[in-house]
């Protein structure tokens, strides 16, 4: 479908990449990975013609259409939501037109018996076939089907796109590239401004799409569940991995350490001729070996290396004073603008410890309620600030706050201390800011590296309540794993909001739900939460499952209703409920645990004793025989006591 030869893109001295080939074949799923400026967002834009490559050649059919989703591109302001996805459909509906006019035409004449009219009736035959074979009867429910998967409400369709944020109108030009449907999609962090639900559903889009994909992401999650090859660009080499990503990671860590090998294999050698060199360059018997050695060494290229991956960076907030029990106690808050109510009735609390994620749709309160919490907006309720609780807060726009007329390395060595000062470049690397980079100005930053810098530095302030907007929408794959492991070793609080799943993936043990003006509280991990919905989470909406709850008996739906938003118990009283329901979760998960480790025994044991029976001299072995029955009848029974431990505690986690 595509074939790249030879590619070579170079914007300074080094090139980009250099004696690039591949070759994107039909239904293809790659993923396009590499470290920040490597070339990925240069290839795809050399892959659908908006930029020209030094040398080589991409061979594209005439017939093959392609869609390409950059990271930022211009928005039009003049039309509704449903309006700018139906330029989708152009060809459709100009087709649809003439045919409408060839139908009034038709209508309108009465030469029925002329060749001019016969000439007429078969062209709008002729069009009208093609227009039912193009789907074109069905479209306008494929354009609503498409932006109700990317979030969008029937309320908006009707609604300018100059009403919605940056990140609104992006899912509208994803809409418009998916509903062409292309032979080739390429697409350029897709799921920036998406959120979990609308993530999943383009998931499932792209698994179903006859187009191949192209695409650079750094939600591991998103990856792993799309593509099924790998193209890395690397030393300035486009490496081609016939696998998925983590199975590339696999890969490429193999790789790498031959490559290490060989590099230490070669500097040894180069080392050993230069002392050779240096040791006979003036004694005349050796000089013939002298000049084989020298014209050697010319002759060597030396090897590359991926650059060393930091990921293994350990981070550890400092140490802070220790908070109070609950870090925050919110009763009845609510929050309205106008009219419209963002959420009501919000009762949860906060213990010291836990890590939790605010999930649910764009637009659906979770920044809101964040900023109720920090105290920059007024809300209705009561909203209690634990003793001793320092915040470190970072927002979205949280990189405009950045002291301009400072450098990268001064902006973090300014709040460093202790020994970690002595790892600032190690911490830098990690973040991307190696090298030259550490000695940028701030000013001169981009939107992206300055909430990367941002982000460092609380990562080295001490507080004990963290709150995260969207940490990882500006961080690669690597300086996600090391905040996601500063995270988790932080003895703190954390609250955060993010629509990465892998990031999330056990690093909360508690999810707060938001939607339908409403804050549902969840226990478990984010997949817990997202295999908790009856209809798999991405296919059912949040006022979906309201309305199947609220179909339920009354009983039910009194005992099933989540504590944070019944109407009893306040304060102490709903954390004592809480705690107790804590504690028999871990009491039912622990006897579940108990019980799979005895079975792991005994099959451990079974299978031992099969190589035993198998062999001639214990074939009659009566005591081995009837050990045997015993452990497979205990087996049985262990295994039906486990699958009773096992609803015991699905019942408890729903409940």
């Amino acid at each position: 479908m595509i074939s790249v030869e030879n590619l070579k893109v170079e914007f300074g001295v080094k090139p980009l990449f250099s004696e690039a080939s591949f070759v994107v074949n039909d239904r293809d799923r790659i993923a396009l990975v590499g470290k920040n400026g490597a070339g990925k967002s240069t290839l795809l834009k050399i892959l659908c013609g908006q930029q020209q490559a030094t040398s080589g050649v991409v061979s594209i059919p005439n017939d093959t259409t392609i869609g390409y989703l950059p990271q930022v591109m211009k928005l039009a302001d003049d039309t509704t939501v449903k309006e700018e996805a139906r330029k989708a459909f152009s060809d459709t509906t100009r087709m649809k037109e003439r045919i409408d006019r060839m139908e009034r035409e038709l209508g309108e004449r009465t030469d029925y018996e002329s060749d001019d009219y016969m000439r007429l009736v078969e062209r709008f035959t002729q069009e009208h076939e093609r227009y039912l074979m193009l789907g074109g009867e069905g479209y306008e429910a494929e354009i609503e089907r498409t932006l109700m998967g990317l979030g969008f409400l029937r309320t908006d369709f009707d609604r300018p796109t100059s009403e919605f944020s940056g990140g609104w109108r992006m899912r509208i030009e994803l809409a418009k590239i998916l509903l062409r449907r292309p032979d080739v999609l390429l697409l350029d962090e897709p799921t920036n401004h998406l959120d979990i639900e609308s993530i999943q559903w383009l998931e499932q889009f792209l698994a179903q799409s006859a187009s191949a994909v192209v695409l650079v992401s750094h939600d591991r999650a998103f990856i792993n569940n799309v593509t099924n090859r790998t193209l890395e660009i690397s030393c300035g080499q486009i490496i081609d991995y016939k696998v998925k990503y983590n199975e590339y990671v696999v890969l490429r860590k193999e790789r790498r350490e031959q490559q290490l090998r060989a590099y230490e294999n070669q500097q040894k050698e180069m080392q050993d001729m230069r002392a050779f060199i240096e040791r006979f360059r003036y004694q005349a018997t050796k000089a013939v070996q002298v000049q084989q050695k020298i014209k050697q060494l010319e002759k060597m290229v030396p090897i590359e290396i991926d650059e060393v991956d930091n990921s293994s960076l350990h981070l550890k907030f400092p140490p802070c004073l220790r908070s109070g029990d609950y870090p925050i106690i919110c009763e009845d808050v609510g929050k309205a603008y106008g009219e419209h109510q963002v959420f009501s009735d919000v009762n949860f609390i906060l213990k010291r410890g836990e890590k939790v994620a605010f999930v649910g749709k764009n637009g659906e309160g979770k920044t809101t309620l964040v900023k109720c919490i920090m105290g920059e907006i007024p809300f209705d309720g009561k909203l209690t600030i634990g003793h001793n609780v320092q915040i470190g807060y970072f927002a979205q726009n949280q990189a405009q706050l950045l002291d301009e007329s400072l450098t990268v390395f001064q902006t973090i060595d300014y709040v460093a201390r202790g020994e970690v000062r002595l790892r600032i470049n190690d911490i830098l690397g990690a973040f991307m800011f190696g090298g030259e980079e550490s000695e940028k100005k701030v000013k001169v930053l981009s939107g992206g590296e300055r909430s990367r810098l941002a982000m460092i530095r609380l990562l080295l302030e001490p507080v004990n309540l963290l709150i995260l907007d969207e940490p990882t929408n500006h961080l690669d794959m690597q300086s996600k794993d090391v905040l996601k492991e500063a995270i988790r070793a932080f003895d703190g609080t954390a609250i955060i909001v993010s629509h990465d799943r892998e990031f999330l993936d056990g690093l909360v043990t508690k999810v707060y739900e938001f939607g339908g003006g409403r804050v549902r509280e969840h226990l478990g991990g984010i997949y817990d939460w997202l295999q908790s919905h009856p209809k798999g989470g991405a296919d059912m909406t949040i006022d979906e499952r309201l309305a199947m709850s609220s179909q339920q008996p009354s009983a039910d739906s009194a005992s099933n209703q989540s504590p944070s938003l019944n109407g009893e118990g306040r304060g102490g009283a709903l954390y004592a409920e809480r705690k107790e329901q804590q504690k028999k979760v871990k009491r039912a998960e622990k006897a579940v645990k108990a019980c799979e480790e005895k079975i792991a025994q005994m099959e451990a044991r079974i299978k031992e004793m099969d190589v035993l029976l198998s062999k001639p001299e214990h074939a009659t072995d009566m005591k081995l025989i009837e050990e045997y029955a015993q452990t497979m009848r205990q087996l049985d029974e262990e295994n039906d006591r486990w699958m009773q431990l096992s609803e015991e505690l699905e019942q408890l986690i729903k409940s």
